[in-house]
């Protein structure tokens, strides 16, 4: 199964996330100006909630890769609302990209709030997601 790891971050919160995946199945953790330049089975695409919404330039790598995801798996971070995964679900949708039902998301720091978070314990929940998502399939 080819898989493949893209992350968009402004204040590397979601940066810890994507290199925790990329280290849990040996592979690289790319920002997503790095294109799919193949067809990828499965794509863990790390993001956050930035005034409420994903950011343009994740929904324009979406609009742009399309053609390369097989399967899409959210990964989120954010400091007040619950997750990316509905705003994503719905730009996939509007694209033709299928989206796992699996994701995962976590608190991250923002200023005074959630200070430390992504923490270690989040780190090792996303390996562990990492790991339930791929099973033994992964290259």
């Amino acid at each position: 199964m080819k898989t493949a790891i893209r992350y968009y971050t402004k204040s590397g919160n979601t940066k810890k996330l994507a290199d925790a995946v990329a280290q849990e199945l040996g592979i690289e953790a790319e920002d997503i100006t790095a294109p799919l330049e193949e067809r990828t089975d499965l794509l863990f695409l790390c993001n956050s909630v930035y005034w409420a919404g994903v950011d343009g330039r994740v929904k324009q790598f979406i609009a742009d890769n399309k053609d390369n995801i097989g399967t899409l798996v959210n990964v989120s971070t954010s400091a007040m609302t619950v997750s990316t995964y509905p705003q994503i679900k719905k730009l996939c949708g509007q694209s033709g990209v299928s989206v796992s039902d699996e994701e995962f998301h976590c608190r991250g720091s923002f200023k005074m709030m959630h200070r430390g978070k992504p923490d270690s314990d989040d780190i090792q929940a996303v390996k562990a997601f990492a790991r339930k998502v791929t099973g033994d399939k992964n290259e």
